[in-house]
């Protein structure tokens, strides 16, 4: 039987602004979805945006008008909806979600836009395509901007993630759905408002005239998180972390994450000393980039990585 494709709606509005190419990855019928914000010329290394696991591009919307107004000149932000997320293909087979494969169509990606070297940063899975592509192809990676990502994912977050796609799934009725939405967002982000938090819930869901929520995404990522219980304590993947290892680094934290236990947030910043660290108060998980100083923290590491690399190319 053939399964249901997923819809996005063309004015879906958290994608306003953000029109894409389609790429194809090396199955040919399985496209991502990329927008490239500036021209990509000789001299600046583009930042490449990589969402969590579910996540697409819309979560990096106000990093890039952030980014725009403290940035000098037109610096390229490449955003990439891998398959299965946003406007994406999904994959044929539930296999075939996983980290190593994400590495691979980012790096074919990149080089159909022809880009020779990029600054990644990943947020939660994101962050584990980052490190993955770097174990890959560590010329291709000027630097690493791990955002609530490491080499171990808490079970928490994966358990609280699964947990509140079903109760989502099961509501009926769109207020229903909207107050769930609301309820599941409001312990990530204890500031925000009701209108806020309705506006967020639209970067993972549509809600359809029957008064369903539609995931966007394919609920089949999920699927390798059925067998993870609260309690597990997952094997690190230090190997991975080190990987990085010889390219500028960057680790942030958001402070009410599930994602990135502290402990392993600390050991990261004590194997890499030289990082730049940062804990993002107040929020959880996907970051909102609304603060000042992380964003500009953020372009100021980019800006110095991309003028360090530049010159040693020259």
């Amino acid at each position: 039987m053939l399964r249901k494709r997923r819809v996005v709606p063309p004015d879906h509005k958290p994608f306003a602004g953000f029109p894409v190419q389609f790429i194809e990855t090396c199955d040919a019928t399985v496209r991502a979805a990329v927008h490239v914000t500036a021209p990509l010329v000789r001299g600046k290394i583009p930042l490449v945006c990589l969402a969590g696991l579910q996540r697409n591009m819309s979560d990096f919307s106000d990093f890039v008008s952030y980014f725009r107004r403290l940035g000098t000149g037109n610096w390229p932000v490449v955003l990439i909806d891998l398959p299965g997320r946003g406007r994406a293909d999904d994959r044929p087979q539930v296999g075939d979600y996983n980290s190593l494969a994400d590495a691979r169509d980012v790096a074919d990606i990149l080089a159909a836009l022809g880009i020779g070297r990029a600054i990644i940063l990943g947020q939660g899975h994101g962050g584990q395509v980052a490190m993955a592509l770097t174990a890959a192809h560590p010329l291709l990676v000027a630097g690493a901007i791990l955002l609530d990502a490491g080499p171990m994912v808490d079970s928490r977050g994966i358990v609280r993630l699964r947990n509140n796609h079903r109760h989502i799934d099961s509501l009926r009725g769109a207020k229903r759905v909207a107050a769930g939405l609301r309820r599941m967002l409001a312990g990530d982000y204890p500031e925000l408002s009701e209108e806020a938090l309705d506006a967020l819930a639209l970067r993972s869901h549509t809600i359809d005239k029957r008064g369903r929520a539609r995931p966007l995404f394919d609920e089949r990522l999920l699927a390798p998180l059925e067998t993870i219980s609260f309690d597990d304590v997952l094997t690190p993947q230090w190997p991975l972390f080190d990987a990085l290892n010889g390219i500028p680094l960057m680790i942030l934290r958001t402070q009410l994450t599930d994602q990135l236990r502290r402990e392993t947030y600390e050991e990261m910043v004590r194997r890499r000393p030289d990082a730049l660290a940062l804990t993002i108060a107040g929020q959880g998980s996907p970051a909102l980039f609304d603060q000042h100083d992380e964003i500009e923290a953020v372009v100021g590491f980019v800006f110095k990585v991309g003028t360090q690399a530049r010159s040693k190319a020259a």
